[in-house]
């Protein structure tokens, strides 16, 4: 297969895009603008779903806030008819609310889990509640069949990972050693359990009721084994997701800077997703510095405009100093700030060229804009910059 030359052979047909990356690289913004571009360029109903727990997809949108529910935004004037863009934000608890009124397997089972005391506190803050309940979200959009395009903004770089690999853990952790240990005295009554397994784990639980008191070891067993009544389910949608993730539909796409620390988080990411034989699509650098900050002849400008020499310069005329004192050090502040873009501009041009050595072959570079993105209007005109390809000729 020819390798892929533009964002729209990379993204044109793809039903679900993953942006991943570092914090602080621009990757909401980036899905944001991604999605609008989209609209534009394919039409249809697109949906962009944050689920990185910062709020700026919100702020992207000049929106007050953003919720578990997707919420119609408007669209850019010359996009096709009938073109809808959708914007949600992950509430975690919200989404577990769902899925067990979805998928507890009656009403009691139902109502005893959200019940529960430590069901909201466990789902809350359990480690990989937040990612797995995200993959469950976005199986039953994708099941839903209401949008054309689905755009998954993900938590920070290695987190994403996580996101990635939440279904199989949260499959294993409900299947381990430990969740029978802690269950077993409570399934005494309801199943088989051998003798000899209850007095192996009666020491293990003399000492927990002395430590955490009776009470709370029911309420967490209690817990599990009405979430166990599930775990069919669990893993039958973490077999979907995952088939989803590799589906040819389904593409990633990688945002960094050129600075060191992201553009290694952007090589990691990359290597994983490679390993585990993802798609990716697309690798978008943002804040590209101008490499004009590391001409020859600026560069030399400025290194003349901070020797020392230059305070005793005179005018052979008049005698006077070419630059004022004040003057002078406004001059050197700029000089020296121009070199020290310089040479983040030469280290940024090593990290590209390692880039795009290492990454897929359509790579988009994006200038520091200025100002915040803070609404549609200039979404669009940063989705134009990552998606450059002419629109479509529509009829008129």
């Amino acid at each position: 297969m020819a390798p892929k030359t533009s964002i729209s052979e990379a993204l044109g047909g793809a039903k679900i895009v993953i942006t991943c990356g570092a914090g602080g690289v621009g990757k909401t913004t980036s899905a944001a603008a991604l999605a609008t571009a989209a609209v534009r360029h394919r039409g249809g109903k697109v949906l962009v779903l944050t689920i990185d727990p910062a709020k700026r997809l919100a702020t992207a949108l000049g929106l007050s806030s953003l919720g578990n529910t997707e919420t119609r935004v408007g669209v850019p004037e010359d996009s096709p008819d009938g073109s809808e863009l959708w914007m949600a934000m992950l509430d975690t608890s919200a989404s577990w609310d769902d899925l067990v009124r979805k998928h507890a397997p009656d009403a009691d089972t139902r109502d005893r889990i959200l019940a529960n005391p430590l069901y909201r506190n466990i789902t809350q803050r359990f480690v990989q509640s937040h990612d797995y309940i995200a993959l469950e979200r976005l199986h039953d959009l994708n099941a839903s069949g209401l949008y054309d395009l689905i755009v998954i903004d993900t938590p920070p770089s290695r987190h994403a990972l996580d996101f990635l690999d939440a279904p199989a853990r949260m499959a294993e952790f409900f299947s381990s050693s430990l969740l029978r240990w802690i269950t077993l005295p409570y399934r005494v009554g309801g199943e088989r359990v051998g003798k000899l397994g209850y007095l192996a784990a009666k020491p293990f639980y003399q000492i927990a009721d002395r430590i955490l008191g009776s009470q709370f070891l029911k309420d967490i067993a209690e817990f599990f084994l009405l979430f166990q009544t599930m775990y069919a389910g669990f893993v039958d949608r973490s077999t979907a997701v995952t088939a989803l993730l590799h589906a040819k539909e389904t593409t990633f796409v990688v945002v960094t800077t050129l600075d060191p620390a992201p553009a290694n988080e952007a090589d990691f990411l990359l290597a994983e997703l490679n390993k585990r034989r993802l798609n990716v699509g697309a690798l978008i650098i943002n804040r590209v510095m101008d490499v004009n900050f590391a001409e020859a002849g600026s560069v030399a400008a400025a290194e003349r405009l901070v020797e020392p020499r230059q305070q005793t310069i005179v005018r052979a005329v008049k005698a006077e100093p070419v630059l004022t004192a004040a003057e002078h050090r406004v001059a050197t502040a700029m000089a020296v700030n121009h070199l020290r873009f310089a040479a983040a501009a030469n280290l940024h041009r090593l990290v590209r060229r390692r880039l795009r050595a290492s990454g897929p072959t359509v790579q988009v570079e994006v200038s520091e804009q200025p100002g915040d993105i803070t609404d549609l209007q200039s979404l669009v005109e940063l989705g134009a910059i990552m998606w450059p390809e002419p629109l479509a000729t529509r009829s008129t």
